[in-house]
């Protein structure tokens, strides 16, 4: 047995195994009779297995010489001996120990074979019931499916997602995806298309093979939408990020679009007279959001002879509250209109504009439902104006989707729509074509829209410009409102947020109560913002929770992953008396933690405890901030709190969540929190130095934002008003 050669043997015991990256480390005998030590990532591997493994040796400081696998090949065991021990293992769920005897003494070599295909002859031993029975069989297959799958990808494919590939196609999955892995880079399993292709040319799928081509076209067009926003792109940019992507020459890319019978929810078309690519889902989404506005605007029900400026005057008499003649506007228009757009920065009375609209719409006897595309938002709301706001999923009644997608599936739409006579929308610059398209085909004819937003905030992490398109067409009435109001005056976040807006550099020397910069150097920076979470603003403020960190970029000494690592040390530090669990190599959760979900989740199951009893719902979502309550080491869970809703996560699934100690500016969209700590630092990308990523971020205070940096590089973020261009189809489509 040569070094870097095969090792052939059976596996004697499984010292570790981790239920994430599914490295593991076990004992080894051989087939001539010697014991090693095997590491490496090994899914599913159980005592008793025959192993075939191709690698080479490594020497532990620690453990000594072992041999570290780079692929691998296993059986089940076929002697009695190893069958039993395989099956005492507890390798496959519901047969302990007793069990295997049970099972092994009765059937034999053919124990395996009873397992899968025969379920009912194991009712026979004593202790299996029918149903016991099934679920043993079930496990059994379900396992051995995942396990070709995870092996065949060499890891690539985790337990989860090998599980539902496994549920979705059947017997015939690994089968379906020797033939085309690509598959498995759609967004149902959110593998990488650079994973696919090393697994795709593990089975000897060649560079220019069509289904590469053509899910490469689809992956580059996802991650326009994704990462750009676009909803359409040009055909030469297309071509070329493809080429790049799959190393092929970019006519071979052309010649597949164009001599292709059709790329399935694909297509090219002219869009401003340029040749141009679009996903039909976006495309059509767009169209519907267009048409569905447009019927909206015209068909409002009328409200007769309702005296507006009336009732308005009435409510400055019983509130005390003197309109400015922008909000009167605001009001009048959002009365008469079928849609309504309603903007202004902070400080500028948009809430005060709703809850007039409220009372207005009450004394009319019209039904309202307010909304906002996230929990904090919609939280915001609902304390700002006394009524209940929910979350646009919630309103739209978000229910159990199809496993096998990441789209969610909601109760109201076009064919079940709201009840509701008016649709109020809180955060509106926040949302996304699909979601814009879901809310408004689920609004009944006749009822009135009023989307409320500020347009010079960062536009909607997913695809799409809807705000700014439906502002850009002209075919709506829009009220920006300009002035910022008396009690807003001293506040250093609201004018240095407007004077930032207007591209002028606030005085930093100047002294407000809510608004500080403190100058330091990069590498000081990170520490800095530990103490003052720490102890300074706990000691003068008297909160912990409400801290915010929210910074521009993932990466670097001032990204979301280095400062959660240092702060995560300091603010809740390994402890013997708080359980944690490490996933992968370096991510490591702890009781107590603060946790954001970081993808969108319709199918996940949460609880919450009322004094009516427990009531349960479904979904968490991108940008949902929790806690840790508690890690279950046996049932390999982690409890998280979500403001009152519990979830449960299975350590398989933990690629869902992350830290939030510090978020980027991105994720922080929607929400406020009473101090937000930003870091101003050099290092970070040039890309994301602009104007409305630094105004987005101080907006995001509500009693304090502290500038923790360079005042150089603060002041070309003010400069640079550079915004990004997505290219969409909704303001086109509007003015048609």
């Amino acid at each position: 047995m040569a070094e870097g050669d095969k090792i052939c043997g059976t596996v004697e015991k499984l010292i570790y195994q981790s239920n994430d990256s599914w490295y593991s480390v076990c004992d080894v005998c051989t087939d001539d009779n010697k014991s090693i030590t095997v590491v490496g990532t090994m899914p599913y591997i159980s005592v008793g297995e025959a192993i075939e493994a191709v690698g080479s040796w490594v020497t532990n400081k620690d453990y000594g010489r072992q041999f570290k696998v780079e692929s691998y090949k296993k059986s089940l065991p076929k002697q009695k001996n190893s069958i039993l021990r395989y099956l005492s293992s507890g390798a496959i769920k519901g047969i302990g120990a007793k069990i295997a005897q049970k099972i092994v003494s009765q059937y034999g070599e053919e124990s395996f074979d009873v397992i899968a295909n025969h379920p009912d002859w194991l009712v026979q031993i004593n202790g299996i019931s029918r149903k016991k029975a099934y679920e043993i069989s079930n496990d059994f297959r379900e396992k051995a499916d995942v396990r070709e799958l995870m092996t065949m990808s060499g890891g690539a494919i985790t337990p989860n997602v090998a599980a539902k590939i496994s549920k979705h196609w059947g017997r015939n999955a690994l089968g379906i995806i020797k033939e085309n892995p690509y598959i498995l880079c759609s967004d149902n399993y959110g593998i990488s298309f650079k994973r696919v292709d090393e697994i795709a040319f593990g089975l000897g799928i060649t560079s220019d093979n069509e289904y590469r081509i053509d899910s490469g076209i689809k992956y580059a067009l996802r991650v326009f939408a994704s990462r750009d926003g676009h909803t359409y792109v040009k055909k030469d940019v297309l071509v070329d990020a493809v080429s790049k992507l799959l190393g092929i020459e970019p006519s071979k890319i052309t010649a597949y679009l164009d001599n292709s019978d059709g790329i399935k929810g694909v297509s090219q078309m002219l869009i401003k007279n340029v040749p141009s690519v679009v996903l039909n889902s976006l495309y059509f989404a767009e169209m519907n959001i267009a048409k569905k506005l447009l019927q909206l605007n015209r068909g409002a029900v009328s409200f007769g002879d309702a005296n507006v400026e009336y009732m308005v005057a009435e409510l400055e008499g019983i509130t005390g509250i003197k309109y400015a003649s922008l909000q009167k506007k605001a009001i009048f228009e959002a009365v008469t209109n079928g849609v309504t757009v309603l903007t202004g920065g902070p400080g500028t009375g948009k809430t005060t504009v709703v809850r007039a609209l409220l009372q207005i719409f009450g004394r009319l006897g019209v039904s309202c439902a307010l909304c906002a595309p996230t929990g904090r938002a919609a939280k915001r709301m609902s304390e700002a104006t006394q009524n209940e706001a929910k979350t646009i999923h919630r309103l739209l009644e978000v229910s159990t989707g199809n496993e096998y997608t990441t789209e969610p599936r909601f109760l109201r739409d076009q064919s079940n729509p709201l009840d509701e006579e008016v649709i109020i929308v809180d955060e509106a610059s926040m949302i996304d074509v699909p979601l814009a398209n879901s809310l408004v085909m689920a609004i009944k004819a006749g009822a009135r829209l009023v989307l409320i937003g500020d347009v010079n905030q960062l536009p909607s992490v997913g695809e799409g410009n809807v705000l700014n398109d439906i502002i850009s067409s002209e075919c709506f009435t829009t009220v920006c409102l300009n002035e910022i109001f008396r009690q807003s005056k001293n506040s250093g976040i609201v004018v240095n947020a407007h004077k930032i807006n207007n591209g002028i550099a606030p005085d930093l020397n100047e002294k407000f109560d809510d608004f500080f910069f403190v100058q330091r150097d990069d590498e000081q920076i990170p520490a800095y913002i530990a103490e003052l979470c720490k102890s300074r603003l706990p000691k003068k403020y008297g909160i912990t929770d409400g801290i915010q960190v929210i910074t521009p970029t993932k990466k670097g000494g001032c990204g979301t992953q280095s400062l959660n690592f240092t702060l995560q040390a300091e603010l809740n530090p390994q402890s013997p008396y708080k359980l944690e669990h490490t996933a992968g190599i370096s991510r490591t959760f702890r009781v107590d933690d603060r946790i954001m979900q970081t993808k969108n989740n319709y199918n996940v199951e949460w609880h919450t405890e009322t004094e009516l009893g427990v009531s349960r719902g479904l979904g968490v979502f991108n940008g949902d901030i929790g806690k840790i309550i508690e890690i279950n080491k046996t049932e390999q869970e982690i409890s998280i709190d979500f403001a009152g809703r519990q979830v449960e996560y299975t350590f398989s699934d933990l690629d869902e969540i992350d830290l939030s100690y510090a978020i980027t500016v991105h994720k922080s969209q929607g929400s406020e929190y009473p101090i937000v700590i930003i870091p101003i630092s050099r290092g970070c990308p040039p890309m994301l130095l602009t104007r409305n990523l630094i105004y987005t971020a101080i907006t995001r205070a509500e009693k304090l934002a502290i500038l923790v940096g360079d005042k150089d590089v603060f002041y070309k973020m003010v400069e640079n008003n550079q915004r990004v261009n997505r290219n969409t189809n909704l303001e086109s489509f509007l003015k048609r």
